[in-house]
């Protein structure tokens, strides 16, 4: 065995301090397999040892919670005896590197955690961070992420129903891919992940093991330096026809009595799963690791342990069980071996050839990681925006067409029209609006989920960030008429070993369990992504929020464009003109300034529920949250999909940029033929809600006269994204 040196402590990204912890655990120096043992299992992608101590303080349970976080997903009780199963994960680094493939096996990673549950996955959601448009990488980064969402969702039959894209400079040296998958399982059939009954087989299935994706968990914790272009063999390599058989064998065997515990091999490979399963379950783990079905000659321990080979699961099987399960995956066409068995030792047994090539302790690796309390700096607050500060709108039509043929506001067909949002039948609401809906089995209740964030307020405002990507993705869900049930979270960071960014995930981690907390909206699953960072220049704070909510009747689904002419329009909720960080501000004026909008969270609990109300009663025809560029983009968005123009009353106070474009939070833009009925409604119910024009024509008009035809609009917004895809593709892919 090779002699540990400093060099190779280094490697393996291990403090020095670390490695004496190691060594104390031990009780001797380890050898080069169990050092990488340490090293991914004690990496921040694995560990999380600098946000553990604060991520404990999200609140996760609640009336619907049937499991939290600690599992390879989170559970919530639909009712009939049904469940659903959801989850959002990163695959930031590898989409940098290699985005098609880092992409592709972003979405495998986040099917098999669900259906590692015993859940059937039925929608694919994701979010998306790219740099500067004009950045020569941008477009060939954007090209490989979408190729490679839509290739392997397409491919396994998953439906990818909805999303987010943002554009801004911040990510040019580390793009964010986050893939968030949800899936349906029977509420008396969820599969955990602790291994129990020292002697039963301990089981390999799926694809054979390669060497792709070594030190994918390590790379994944360090931020990127100008060798970032030589971690491309770190990437793993996926295979999503593979997948698909793997859920039909995974499904069909869990029909059966023969598991005992499953766990998916995603980040650290064989590594994680056996340790954390083994952990769970409070037993040891004997494995010979030549039994490891291998796909490349010459494979060592040390390769097999941490290769991050696609497609592949670990579990416990019921003593005599082994036949039944071999036929099963053997019928798919996948690899079956036993490769161990359950101990009552505490401890990881590795063999090869006879020989012993490790043994650790389990515990200590699972549980004892390093947990940091590192420094953490306040973000400063921002200087406020005087009141004669921020320029008027001279022509609010024209302002608005240049704010919808943006980056940020453009149609994000070009993405969506490369996924499969319509496989399996079940799609009601397709991307594009606020939130996914699919039609649940019994044919009347639909499951919605939507991904959101605000990075822009994140960065000036922590606390008030997070709170606000949990606000809107509460938003999101009531606009569609979903019951927000639970969230799941992706937070992504840069280096947290720097007391500013260590100050931002903690504001943003304590804004989202306010939020949550008094949303009723818990946290039970989840991801950190940290150290999104390249030569010392970190991305803006972007604490992700995938949030999931119950439609009771599909019947009174609102509509998301303008449905017909003559009806009313009713803004909900109140407006005081926020444009700080304002998206009017920033791409209409270039400034980037200014605090972001407050969020009051007892108006957002009692609008969405106000909102929701007149849904089931059957008062609304179409809803829309209203979010990045304020008022009138809503209006535009709704206009555009449901080609039906609109007029707006615009006299005063209402003809100013602090009306048409602010960013005021927990409001909505409701559509209804009964206004009389949902104003008293809202007047009872203390809720600030008035009629501000009416549905009809071929464009927008302003009752100051001006106007702009639905075609004008359409032109820039709808093709701003084609046409950026067409310019110069050999230029981007530097």
């Amino acid at each position: 065995m090779s002699t540990i040196t400093p060099e190779i402590i280094a490697e393996h990204g291990l403090a020095p301090e670390e490695y004496d912890r190691v060594k104390e655990i031990m009780g001797r120096e380890p050898n080069l397999v169990e050092l990488g043992i340490f090293s991914v299992m004690w990496s921040e992608h694995c560990s999380y040892k600098s946000s553990k101590k604060w991520l404990k303080t999200l609140p996760t349970s609640g009336q619907h919670v049937i499991q939290g976080p600690g599992e390879n997903a989170g559970v919530i009780d639909l009712g009939e005896g049904q469940a659903a199963v959801f989850k959002i994960e990163s695959h930031n680094h590898p989409s940098f590197i290699e985005p098609y493939q880092g992409a592709a096996t972003g979405v495998g990673g986040i099917l098999r955690d669900v259906f590692t549950m015993g859940a059937r996955p039925i929608m694919n959601l994701n979010a998306l961070r790219f740099g500067d448009p004009e950045h020569p990488k941008t477009r060939h980064l954007l090209a490989g992420v979408v190729a490679g969402i839509g290739g392997y969702g397409n491919c396994v039959g998953i439906p990818t129903v909805g999303g987010e894209i943002n554009f801004h400079p911040a990510y040019n040296g580390n793009i964010l891919v986050n893939a968030m998958t949800v899936g349906l399982a029977p509420r008396d059939r969820i599969f955990y992940s602790a291994a129990a009954g020292a002697g039963n087989p301990v089981v390999y299935v799926g694809s054979k093991t390669g060497r792709d994706g070594i030190h994918g968990a390590t790379m994944a914790s360090a931020e990127f330096g100008e060798d970032s272009e030589e971690k491309r063999p770190t990437v793993q390599v996926g295979d999503p026809f593979t997948e698909k058989l793997l859920i039909e064998a995974c499904l069909e065997l869990m029909a059966t009595e023969a598991i005992v515990a499953i766990q998916d091999m995603g980040a650290a490979g064989l590594t994680s799963s056996s340790f954390e399963m083994a952990s769970k379950g409070g037993v040891g783990v004997a494995l010979d690791l030549d039994r490891v079905p291998m796909r490349e000659e010459g494979m060592t321990p040390y390769e097999l342990m941490l290769s991050e080979s696609q497609e592949r699961m670990l579990m416990v099987l019921k003593p005599g069980h082994e036949d039944e399960a071999r036929r099963i995956f053997e019928k798919w066409d996948l690899d079956f071996a036993v490769i161990g068995h359950l101990t009552d030792s505490g401890r990881m047994e590795l063999r090869w050839h006879g020989e012993t090539v490790g043994d650790l302790p389990i515990d200590p690796l699972a549980e004892a990681a390093p947990e940091y309390d590192r420094p953490h700096q306040p973000t400063p607050a921002p200087q406020p925006l005087g009141v004669n500060d921020i320029p008027d709108s001279q022509d609010p039509l024209q302002d608005l067409k240049k704010l919808m043929s943006t980056a940020d506001l453009c149609s994000r067909r070009w993405v969506w029209e490369q996924y499969d949002h319509l496989i399996n039948g079940d799609t009601i609401r397709r991307p594009g609006g606020d939130a996914a809906v699919v039609r649940l089995p019994d044919g009347r209740r639909g499951l919605a989920a939507t991904t959101d964030c605000t990075p822009r307020y994140c960065q000036v405002d922590p606390q008030e960030g997070g709170k606000q990507a949990v606000a809107e993705s509460w938003r999101n869900l009531c606009a569609v008429g979903a019951h927000p049930m639970a969230v799941t979270n992706n937070l992504n960071f840069g280096n947290p070993e720097r007391p500013e960014i260590m100050g931002q995930i903690v504001g943003c981690i304590q804004g989202m369990g306010e939020a949550c907390s008094t949303l009723e909206y818990p946290v039970i699953s989840g991801n950190v992504s940290l150290y999104n960072e390249t030569g010392g220049q970190p991305i803006l704070p972007t604490p992700v929020i995938g949030g999931v909510g119950l439609v009771d009747d599909l019947e009174e689904l609102p509509s998301a464009g303008l449905p017909a002419a003559d009806l009313d329009i009713i803004l909900v909720g109140e407006t005081r003109g926020h444009l700080g960080q304002s998206l009017y501000l920033r791409d209409l004026h270039g400034r980037e300034e200014g605090p972001a909008p407050p969020v009051d969270l007892e108006a957002e609990k009692r609008n969405g529920r106000f909102i929701l109300q007149q849904i089931e009663a059957g008062r609304v025809a179409a809803c829309h949250d209203v979010s990045d560029g304020g008022l009138l983009v809503a209006l535009a968005e709704m206009a555009l999909a449901g080609n039906l123009g609109l007029f707006l009353d615009t006299t005063e106070p209402r003809a100013t940029a602090a009306w048409l474009f602010a960013e005021d939070q927990a409001r909505y833009v409701v559509i209804t033929s009964d206004k009389e009925t949902v104003l008293e409604a809202a007047g009872k119910a203390g809720i600030k809600a008035e009629v501000i024009g009416r549905t009809g024509g071929d464009s927008l008009k302003l009752s100051t006269g001006q106007h702009i035809s639905l075609d004008e609009l359409r032109e820039g917004h709808e093709n701003w994204l084609d046409r950026y895809m067409a310019e110069n593709p050999a230029d981007s892919v530097a």
